[in-house]
């Protein structure tokens, strides 16, 4: 997007054509900000959407508004993001909110949680469904606001060194697994670990763990999971949608101008938009070299799946009795995906199994 048509879409209210470019340099304040990511730069789709941000704000600006990305690790491990926004080490972070849940599982929501909404319920819920309002109530105490910044599409279901056919092989897995998923198969007997993206391979190579989940095709053939591991599972039932989000430290944003804001927030919202494009684009040329290096695809059997919604909702049954928070957005999150899934049924669904149909007949 060009520059002129960027400062326009943010809402300036000015036809940039008709004032000169030194006038709306001069009129905007040099803002220089830090965001660490919570991804290595070798996974150039995720870890990209921040400089998508970064690149869109500073043209929008005449560079007037700068902000410099930080992968995981250059300022603080990838996990500790969201709290070097809480504590002002960095302006903004970009990362998955759920990696949080240890702080409070109502993180979960601003990500994904186990058959929730697939990604446009999720964009849907966020912009229109008034979800990212309960979320930045709830961010508030941690003295950050959210915006979405992305989204991976259904993810895949992880790679295991041994077939999974039924509950049972799950029991004592050790397994590389986010958010409250973790928790999920915990109540079926697996083991769950939290580790960053860069950790999981060496982890899964010395057998320290059974299996690992990450996103998709094309980032699990960069981090050469095939490798160490043949069987390749779908689909990631506990990330139906997985979202980003950049967070921003409250202080910083309220400090922002009004058209700074504005620019912040439609930059967000290209680099949300390009995320899910670009995986749409690389993950079935990815997913065809993998099946030709030997990935063994495997379905989760219907009795798998079956047992882990039970777990799910049992799960969030509990945690809603302890925790007034989550509750409160608990409600009308599957209030919104039960409506979504009744139009998808009529509309996507029909479609898209006519044309994976039609696709098998040749």
């Amino acid at each position: 997007m060009k520059r002129r048509q960027f400062v326009q879409a943010a809402g300036l209210g000015l036809a940039a054509g008709a004032i000169a470019k030194p006038a709306i340099a001069q009129s905007m304040p040099e803002v220089k900000w830090r965001m660490t990511s919570s991804f290595p730069k070798s996974l150039d789709t995720i870890y990209g959407a921040a400089e998508v941000l970064s690149k869109a704000v500073a043209e929008a600006t005449d560079n007037r508004f700068q902000i410099q990305v930080f992968a995981g690790g250059e300022i603080v491990p990838a996990l500790q993001a969201a709290d070097a926004v809480q504590n002002g080490t960095v302006e903004c972070c970009h990362t998955a909110p759920y990696y949080y849940v240890g702080k409070d599982p109502t993180f979960a929501f601003g990500t994904a949680v186990p058959f929730g909404m697939n990604s446009r319920q999720e964009n849907a819920w966020f912009y229109h469904g008034g979800g990212m309002d309960l979320l930045n109530a709830f961010y508030a105490k941690y003295n950050f606001i959210g915006i979405p910044g992305g989204n991976t599409g259904t993810q895949m279901g992880g790679w295991f060194r041994k077939e999974i056919k039924t509950p049972a092989d799950l029991n004592g897995l050790k397994m590389r697994i986010g958010g409250l998923a973790g928790r999920v198969i915990q109540k079926l007997g697996a083991v769950p670990q939290q580790i960053a993206g860069g950790d999981i391979y060496p982890a899964l190579e010395k057998g320290t763990i059974d299996a690992a989940e990450w996103v998709g095709p094309y980032d699990d053939e960069k981090l050469g999971f095939n490798k160490v591991a043949p069987f390749y599972y779908y689909p990631g039932w506990w990330e139906g949608g997985a979202a980003l989000q950049f967070f921003v430290n409250t202080a910083k944003w309220n400090e922002l101008s009004p058209t700074y804001k504005s620019i912040f927030k439609t930059a967000a919202g290209l680099a949300n938009v390009d995320m899910q494009a670009k995986y749409d684009a690389l993950n079935p040329p990815a997913v065809r070299r993998l099946v030709q290096a030997g990935a063994q695809l495997r379905p989760f059997s219907q009795e798998i799946m079956d047992a882990c919604q039970k777990a799910a909702l049992e799960l969030y049954a509990e945690i809603a009795k302890e925790n007034a928070e989550f509750k409160k957005i608990l409600d009308p999150y599957m209030a919104f995906r039960n409506d979504g899934y009744i139009w998808q049924q009529i509309s996507d669904f029909t479609y898209d199994n006519y044309m994976v149909r039609s696709r098998a007949k040749g």
